[in-house]
């Protein structure tokens, strides 16, 4: 697909400020729909407003072919009163932009941003009953640190596995659940308008204008922040939760060639390193980093019951579909991550507002968003 002009909502964001860093390398000019977009940058296109405004994406769409719908509220949240936020930011603002795009009828193609949480847990294998789903964990045994899965048939322990697209989703979070809901508006709408959809489930990203001090956050920017503050990570469970790292750059790249593969791929991808690592040896990963006089990990015990134990992806399907492989080394991001530059969330001048990946202040005494 040729493409000229493309509309990145949540472009100042950290994710999508670096597709449109890939963008403008490829000269592709680029529309930036954000709460804080700022005007300086050639070949950029800014755009202040709220995706949510009908109003306002339909004049971000004008002469737009392309959408990378990166606006969103992330992570797992502070508390379960976070609900209607994150309905209205992910699921009334991505009904509004389908609605914009219909309106304008330029758009051919949409990648949207997802992400791995609609997987829920990943995928298991018992030596007994070969592949199951596990069902959610139950408070009473992460209490007593059995934070692993067990098999439903037989309570057998269970091996991780990579998971791959194909997979059902079943979301164990009130944000996984709004991103299964964007998946799901995007599809019947390209089904019905005959546009071309991709979807993005991302890893777990990290790398530089991560946002700092914030719940909202990866757990990379968290644990990159407490080590900058003098601080020791703090691990929750057992810091064995096998996770997928992923480097911005590789994400950035993986959604130039989304907007820009001709012919088109289709359906979901996971947009992953391929490499699981634990949480523990990514926050001693960094703190190594760090130096030898940095403070280390603290494994704490504590869990959420939204979070999932083991999730990684199998990353085949978009290196056959979509040519995407992540090319940053873990050891390589990590050491880089330590000097990255962090987006300063706590700015009195900042957005108040975790939309378009600007998050909200920290609130004191919260867990970290695994």
């Amino acid at each position: 697909m040729s493409v000229q002009r493309v509309l990145v909502t949540g472009g100042a964001g950290f994710i999508g400020s670096h597709v449109v860093d890939a963008l403008l390398d490829r000269g592709i000019e680029t529309v930036v729909l954000d709460v804080a977009a700022e005007q300086g940058r050639p070949g950029v296109e800014p755009i202040r407003g709220d995706v949510r405004d009908v109003d306002v994406v339909e004049h971000a769409l004008r002469g737009v072919d392309a959408v990378s719908h990166h606006a969103a509220m992330v992570g797992l949240g502070v508390d379960p009163a976070d609900v209607t936020e994150y309905v209205s930011h992910n699921d009334v603002g991505t009904a509004a932009l389908l609605a914009a795009m219909y309106r304008t009828r330029s758009v051919r193609r949409l990648v949207l941003a997802s992400s791995m949480v609609v997987y829920g847990e990943g995928r298991y294998r018992c030596s007994e009953h070969g592949d199951v789903r596990p069902a959610p964990r139950e408070r009473k045994r992460l209490e007593a640190g059995a934070f692993d899965p067990v098999c439903p048939e037989c309570e057998r322990d269970l091996v991780p596995l990579a998971v791959g697209e194909e997979a059902p989703v079943d979301p164990r979070s009130v944000y996984a659940a709004t991103k299964v809901h964007q998946e799901h508006l995007c599809s019947a709408f390209a089904r019905e308008t005959g546009i071309e959809l991709i979807a993005l489930r991302y890893h777990n990203v990290y790398g530089p204008r991560m946002p700092r001090d914030t719940p909202y956050a990866g757990v990379a920017g968290i644990f990159r922040s407490a080590l900058a503050a003098g601080r020791p990570p703090s691990v929750f469970e057992d810091g064995r939760q096998l996770r997928d790292f992923v480097h911005v750059r590789d994400v950035a790249r993986a959604n130039a060639l989304a907007l820009t593969g001709d012919p088109p791929a289709s359906g979901p991808f996971n947009v992953a390193s391929g490499t699981p690592h634990t949480i523990g040896e990514m926050a001693t990963a960094m703190a190594s980093a760090f130096g030898p006089r940095a403070p280390q990990p603290v494994v704490t015990g504590r869990f959420r019951l939204g979070d999932v134990r083991h999730v990684f992806a199998s990353p085949e399907r978009a290196a056959s579909e979509l040519g995407f492989r992540a090319e940053v080394p873990f050891d390589v991001g990590m050491r880089s991550f330590a000097q990255d530059e962090l987006r300063d969330t706590n700015d009195p001048d900042a957005p108040r507002t975790p939309f378009l990946g600007h998050p909200l202040p920290a609130r004191a005494g919260r867990g970290v968003s695994l």
